[in-house]
């Protein structure tokens, strides 16, 4: 993807993020735990920017993608839409931010109505904030964003069923974008996809995003697509982020454990790149986000654990000479 203007304001202003989830153990008389999902996130996202959100299952990805939206309200921190703090908005209050902030989900098809032929499913953006709209004109938008994103005008009143996880994760995304949107977050929109669609749904964002301008918050646990697709990489654990780059910096030289075991488990399309390459083996689970360990959360699978990592929570900060490459290690490569 070409990269946007150096210039470019921050669309987004995400600091301090925090989404703690109450969990009772123990029966109703239990004690209640926070489950931290997310434990202080901080980026930005600028105009025309891909931002990769890459991690495991269950490091809060998703969750980060909702808090934005208030889907899912913050339990602390801030998150700045065009420079308006916007956590903890009601629901009245979120609806005209919506025009501008939309989301393709990980399922199409459980994300689609199956009771709303595709016209009506595209269209609902349209009927919520331009009731007025005509007919002819509401059918001609439809068919309009039908046609950029690859559906055919005649698909208008076929029901979900009738079409493939491909074509039904067009759908999902005609939707979001009916309204030009500044911003959308696609959370892990190929991950249910035959691997023979995803380039498609892939080439087709970014044809998007270079026509329309929009900026992306692109979600997977797939670091070579994230790679790939995105101008910067966020690479989150357990929460929390070890590492914040430029997409080719962070590809060319990973400063933190995590992001280099990512990196070696991420296919190369040079068979000979792909055999010689060391591949580092993480050991272990996940940690649980209701008792997190002490210091830095990845220490206990981390190889290079020492005794300052179970004692001191590494600071997120420059690393390598880059004010941009950011890395919460104690002991970075």
């Amino acid at each position: 993807m070409s990269k946007p203007a150096a210039t470019s304001s921050a669309l987004l202003s995400v600091r301090g993020l925090k989404v703690y989830f109450p969990v009772r153990q123990g029966g109703l008389f239990g004690r209640q735990l926070a489950l931290k999902a997310v434990d202080g996130v901080s980026f930005d996202v600028r105009a025309g920017e891909t931002l990769g959100v890459v991690g495991e299952s269950g490091s809060g990805k998703s969750t980060i993608g909702r808090a934005v939206l208030q889907l899912i309200k913050p339990t602390a921190g801030q998150v700045v839409w065009l420079g308006e703090n916007i956590a903890g908005f009601s629901r009245a209050k979120m609806k005209p931010k919506r025009q501008s902030l939309q989301i393709v989900f990980q399922d199409p098809l459980a994300s689609l109505n199956p009771r709303m032929t595709a016209g009506d499913i595209i269209a609902e953006p349209l009927d919520t904030f331009e009731p007025g709209i005509g007919r002819d004109e509401r059918r001609r938008r439809v068919e309009e964003i039908m046609a950029k994103v690859g559906l055919l005008p005649q698909m208008i009143n076929r029901y979900p069923h009738e079409f493939s996880g491909g074509q039904n994760q067009r759908i999902g995304i005609a939707r979001a974008m009916i309204l030009r949107p500044k911003l959308i977050i696609a959370d892990e929109p190929v991950s249910a996809l035959d691997v023979s669609i995803r380039a498609q749904i892939i080439n087709l964002l970014g044809d998007l995003q270079k026509e329309f301008g929009i900026s992306l918050i692109f979600i997977s646990h797939d670091l070579a697509v994230v790679r790939h697709v995105s101008h910067r990489v966020l690479v989150l654990y357990l929460g929390k982020v070890m590492e914040i780059a430029d997409s080719t910096a962070l590809n060319a030289r990973p400063r933190h454990p995590y992001t280099q075991a990512l990196l070696s488990a991420a296919p190369v399309p040079d068979p000979t790149v792909e055999r010689e390459k060391r591949r580092i083996v993480l050991q272990g689970d996940l940690p649980s986000p209701l008792n997190p360990p002490s210091g830095c959360v990845f220490r206990t699978r981390c190889p290079k654990a020492q005794a300052k990592c179970a004692a001191e929570i590494p600071k997120l900060e420059p690393r390598g000479g880059s004010a941009d490459h950011l890395v919460a290690c104690h002991f970075p490569d």
